[in-house]
């Protein structure tokens, strides 16, 4: 690591400025993380403007702290101290124009322009709690989130604006409308207008660790988003684990995280990155382009599991991967087989972890640690994960139960606060002595976890208990397939039976269905025990999926089971 900030806020998320002198394991990991939550902190005056003052000090590698790119040849790239100064500015234009006070909250719905993250920083300024959402949101999800935060204000772009003000007449709480655009629109103040104008000079807001700093809408994939509560220290502190022991980053990095602004993920882009002073990459397309990663000097790449299949399936010619040293991949767990064949092309692991919107990251595949494909690795030095049944009792290695986090007699400083407003939600979430995740998992004799399915996507057929990925993972080995989603169905025999929906690719989609179906159960049959084999099959040109990426299996087997 290149020489780190001496700071006592530095000090809390677990900097060392000592090269060490022995093999990195997790062990010392373990070890060497010992974090200190003070009283007050904010991200933004404690962390980034102390990377200022070591930027000017030319302590710092040369590279920008945002480097945006829209793929047309336009590209920005702020240093920390002029990420400063642009985010006073804005800090200036929540706080004066928009009125906003500390603790009020604010809708931001912003494509992956610089924008974005400059007004993350913004809020962080004047406490403001913000509220991320994706631009795909429909004017029935925006209401509802305007309705259920009471968020005071709302910033989105010109392809948003339209769909905001149909439901705005039924939002009593919303104040102001902030427009990111180069053009005006009536009843709408100019934030590209107030930016230029604004001083900058900004008195950070004073927040303790423990006031709440954004709220994100859970993902919805088992009922209605709930709002999920994080404070100051459990994403501003807390996310340091990902970015110095799971994503390796140091201050020369450049660092690319494909997750959609609207996600939780995408936060991790913020903290996870600029706690270690490395270079948060953005490319503004829409979707994820293969080529685009070996285009660009990326050293640390982060995705979903579906940009690595895409890019192992297709292996674009003119992809290099010249200055790539670290993959990672979260939000769903990857097969071993895009593993596989990743490294045999790039001759680089695939580091996954598993987290939550209410957890940051609780297991993962840490630098120096032996990598078992296809397991999420090992629990997050922040965090004691256990398997438990449905009584809160430790369950021993190979039992498969549900992955639970300790939170008594000391809640872990990382976990989410609430879920806002609703204390009945949250208080459900504890049993026993521990957070219950709602995901099923069993943690082998070396300490790994593995990972088997939300608690309700898991299919019990006869008597078996089958998890949705161990069978999808059999299915992804097979040439004719590019994804698959496996669930339950209902069975008058068996109780319910595997089905899987098949995406096949280009090639295989003109054969057969019978004969296509036929050959894909026998292959399951001998990749895997041959009782979790799909009985049922359905070829689909796409899976229903987030808008973070993951599989909506609970939309499938809703359809499947109205069915009969």
């Amino acid at each position: 690591h290149s020489q780190q900030p001496q700071f006592r806020c530095f000090q809390c998320l677990c900097f060392v400025t000592a090269v060490q002198s022995t093999p990195f394991s997790y062990e010392l990991m373990k070890q060497q993380y010992r974090p200190e939550v003070p009283e007050y902190f904010n991200f933004a005056s404690d962390v980034l403007d102390r990377w200022t003052e070591v930027e000017k000090e030319g302590k710092k590698p040369k590279t920008p702290a945002l480097w945006w790119v829209d793929g047309d040849g336009e590209e920005v790239k702020w240093s920390f101290e002029e990420l400063g100064v642009l985010s006073r500015k804005a800090a200036n234009v929540l706080s004066g124009a928009c009125s906003l006070q500390c603790g009020d909250r604010v809708l931001l719905l912003l494509p992956r322009i610089p924008e974005w993250w400059l007004l993350n920083v913004a809020c962080m300024r004047t406490g403001t709690v913000l509220i991320p959402g994706t631009q795909q949101l429909t004017a029935k999800d925006i209401l509802y989130r305007l309705q259920k935060s009471k968020a005071k204000g709302i910033i989105t772009d010109d392809s948003v604006a339209s769909t905001v003000e149909s439901v705005e007449a039924d939002c009593q709480s919303l104040k102001f409308k902030l427009l990111v655009s180069e053009s005006q629109r009536e009843g709408w103040l100019s934030f590209k207008d107030l930016l230029k104008n604004a001083p900058s000079d900004h008195q950070c807001a004073t927040t303790k660790s423990e006031h709440p700093m954004a709220i994100y809408f859970t993902s919805g994939t088992t009922g209605a988003p709930k709002m999920t509560e994080h404070s100051h220290c459990s994403y501003g502190i807390g996310l340091t684990v990902s970015g110095r022991y799971w994503l390796n980053l140091t201050s020369s990095d450049i660092y690319w995280n494909t997750s959609d602004t609207g996600w939780a993920k995408a936060a991790w882009s913020i903290f996870s990155a600029w706690s270690q002073g490395a270079c948060v990459f953005v490319h503004k397309m829409p979707q994820f382009s293969p080529p685009s990663l070996s285009r660009y000097p990326i050293t640390v790449f982060c995705s979903a599991p579906t940009a690595y299949r895409m890019l192992v399936q297709h292996r674009p010619p003119s992809c290099t991967f010249n200055s790539l040293r670290h993959c990672a991949s979260a939000g769903e767990p990857i097969n071993p087989e895009v593993m596989a064949e990743w490294k045999a092309w790039t001759g680089l692991d695939i580091h996954e972890a598993y987290g939550q919107t209410e957890t940051v990251l609780v297991c993962g595949n840490f630098k120096g640690m032996e990598i078992k494909a296809g397991s999420m690795g090992k629990p997050s030095p922040g965090y004691d994960v256990k398997i438990i049944d449905e009584n809160g009792n430790i369950l021993p290695p190979g039992k498969e139960g549900e992955i639970a986090i300790k939170v008594k007699p000391t809640r872990p400083l990382f976990l989410f606060t609430c879920y806002t407003d609703d204390p009945e939600k949250t208080k459900a979430t504890v049993r026993g002595d521990f957070y219950a995740t709602g995901d099923r998992g069993l943690m082998d004799e070396d300490g790994y976890f593995w990972f088997v399915g939300r608690a309700d996507d898991v299919i019990n057929s006869a008597g078996y208990r089958i998890g949705p990925f161990e069978v999808e993972s059999a299915l992804i080995e097979h040439p004719a397939v590019v994804e698959s989603a496996v669930v339950s169905s209902p069975d008058p025999t068996r109780g319910e039976v595997v089905k899987a929906f098949v995406v096949l690719t280009p090639s295989y989609i003109s054969h057969d269905p019978e004969k296509m179906m036929k050959e894909l159960q026998d292959h399951v049959k001998k990749a895997t025990a041959p009782y979790k084999y799909p009985r049922k099959m359905e070829f689909v040109r796409e899976l229903p999926k987030t808008i973070s990426g993951k599989i909506r299996r609970n939309e499938l087997r809703q359809k499947e089971w109205r069915r009969y």
